[in-house]
């Protein structure tokens, strides 16, 4: 008995070291990937930055002349936005947006919004998605020139009615097989134009905080 209970208490000790080794590993992997996405996610910003506002247009570190706030109104479900600051000789020049497009098919949609100081669209890209591919993956700049369609974009133009997809009456084409997906962009980036319209002070101010851009 004594050494049927010795073996069955190794033999518990045993695969209790196992799962305490496969945990640690696995959370290892977990730590390491996660680190490579959030890199990979970095340069694609940094890069898609200067696809929006091109460099020789301001003379500031856009990547450190930034903040961070949220704003449900604009911005729903408690995300966190980031605003970069483009200035030229200390005037503003054009901020980008980074938040989500919430409404997405298959989740939210990570865009980057330019908009110069005048308020019109410097230009739109999408970060990451999960959208369907084949479909709703036509938001991505490299596979359809249809993100492009924001370019110079405003509130004004086209006017606030037709700040829609072609199907509801607005100005944007829509993608076969896949409406959810341009709607959603469309709403948020909107939102974002509505955002900079009124808070525009709060976005360029050099004072800033997190907890003031939240009015």
């Amino acid at each position: 008995m004594n050494t049927a209970r010795i073996s069955f208490a190794k033999s518990a000790l045993s695969l209790g070291l196992v799962a305490i080794i496969g945990t640690t590993l696995l959370s290892g992997v977990d730590r390491v990937t996660a680190e490579r996405i959030a890199q990979q996610e970095r340069r694609v910003v940094l890069q898609q930055l200067g696809q929006i506002i091109p460099p020789d247009r301001y003379d500031n570190a856009l990547q450190d002349d930034l903040f961070t706030f949220t704003d449900e109104t604009w911005f729903p479900q408690g995300q966190q936005v980031v605003a970069y600051r483009a200035r030229r000789n200390g005037q503003p020049v054009a901020v980008i947006l980074r938040f989500a497009a919430v409404d997405g098919y298959s989740g939210p949609i990570d865009l980057l919004a330019g908009i110069e100081a005048d308020g019109r669209l410097a230009g739109v890209r999408v970060i990451t998605h999960r959208e369907t591919p084949g479909l709703g993956d036509a938001i991505e700049a490299g596979k359809s020139d249809w993100i492009r369609s924001f370019d110079g974009k405003s509130l004004g133009m086209p006017p606030a009615a037709e700040w829609g997809v072609r199907r509801d009456g607005g100005a944007f084409d829509q993608f076969t097989g896949a409406t959810i997906t341009p709607r959603a962009v469309i709403k948020a980036v909107r939102l974002a134009l509505e955002y900079h319209e009124r808070h525009g002070d709060l976005l360029y101010s050099s004072e800033v905080t997190p907890q003031e851009a939240a009015p």
